[in-house]
């Protein structure tokens, strides 16, 4: 078909790309917070990081209509089958993101009840490393899932694997813009 003989309101492209811009611009996601990542997470969904910009604001409560995990905080073992209740119960294709070093390792909570790391037990598709990790680098997450929706489209049937992709901080801190001044003496 040629091009040029259509009008200017037509557009032309892929029915898979289609549906893979869909898929990617309405992520849902499905918290999972226990603790300070928590709150991050929190702050991801605010004005400030507006994570609506990626179309990942409508968080679900529900599994069945969630397909993005955000696994946020420690998890314990008695927590665990619940998790693991809840991720079955999601439809396919399904994310799970691994927010902070408690959800990724058991952060300095090695103890007998805190899980090791929820990829012992359930596939995760991308790390998000820090303790707590800034709402940007939640976001970084978010954005990897979105291109690899884009570039894959749906997972093959099958077995799950997961994408198993680390995040980078990239936020680094800086100096105060203002010289901190405590009893009439300047600090470094």
């Amino acid at each position: 078909m040629d091009t040029q003989l259509l009008p200017d309101n037509v557009l032309t492209t892929l029915l898979k790309k289609l549906v893979n811009w869909a898929r990617r611009s309405s992520l849902w996601p499905l918290p999972f917070a226990t603790a300070c990542c928590g709150i991050e997470l929190m702050a991801t969904g605010a004005s400030r990081y507006d994570i609506a910009r990626f179309g990942a604001e409508a968080m679900r409560f529900s599994p069945r209509q969630s397909d993005l995990l955000i696994v946020a905080g420690r998890v314990t073992i008695k927590m665990m089958p619940v998790l693991q209740h809840v991720y079955q119960q999601m439809a396919e294709p399904k994310w799970v993101i691994s927010m902070g070093a408690c959800a990724s390792t058991g952060g300095v909570f090695d103890a007998y009840a805190t899980i090791q790391g929820i990829d012992q037990f359930m596939p995760v598709d991308v790390y998000v490393p820090g303790c707590p990790p800034r709402p940007e680098t939640l976001l970084e997450g978010i954005m990897a899932i979105q291109r690899t929706i884009d570039q894959q489209g749906l997972p093959p049937k099958g077995p799950r694997r997961p994408l198993g992709l680390t995040i980078a901080p990239t936020y680094s801190p800086r100096p105060q813009p203002v010289p901190l001044v405590v009893d009439g003496k300047r600090s470094v």
